[in-house]
């Protein structure tokens, strides 16, 4: 066996090595997933989240299917999105480099309506979680639930 630093690798080098089924991430961690429709993709998205984004991302995915189980998954704009089985997209989720963007696109229709956004945001509203932030089951399985039965957006 060669000694260490022959034939240009050495063992730093040859550990960062990693599979080519692992996703890049973009900016701020985002991972970068192919645009698919169904579950394989947004579970792929959601495992490749970093750190304990991962976590909140199957939390996330836990809630919206318990509040509104026919909803349909795809990945679209490297972002898991959730929609009705007939309509538009009703939430859909982002990585940012310190928190997660939980984006409702009719927001301002929702009770009470979500923190993030201004007039410019037009109907979107979001919720921005942070590393150490209590996430309100309730409160988001509501907003899930109410936003599932709107018509939601359609790109």
């Amino acid at each position: 066996m060669p000694p260490s630093g022959e034939r240009g690798e050495t063992p730093a080098r040859a550990s960062a090595v990693t599979s080519p089924d692992t996703p890049k991430l973009l900016s701020g961690g985002n991972p970068q997933i192919p645009k698919g429709d169904g579950d394989g993709p947004v579970q792929a998205y959601i495992a490749a989240m970093p750190g304990w984004k991962s976590g909140l991302g199957r939390r996330l995915d836990e809630l919206v299917m318990r509040a509104a189980p026919d909803a349909r998954k795809a990945v679209l704009w490297n972002s898991p999105f959730y929609g009705s089985p007939e309509g538009g997209w009703f939430v859909s989720f982002h990585v940012l480099t310190k928190y997660v963007k939980v984006t409702f696109f009719d927001g301002l229709s929702l009770t009470p309506v979500p923190p993030g956004g201004t007039p410019k945001s037009g109907q979107a509203r979001w919720i921005d979680i942070y590393e150490h932030d209590e996430l309100d089951d309730a409160q988001m399985t509501e907003w899930i639930r109410q936003a599932a039965a709107l018509p939601g957006w359609t790109p």
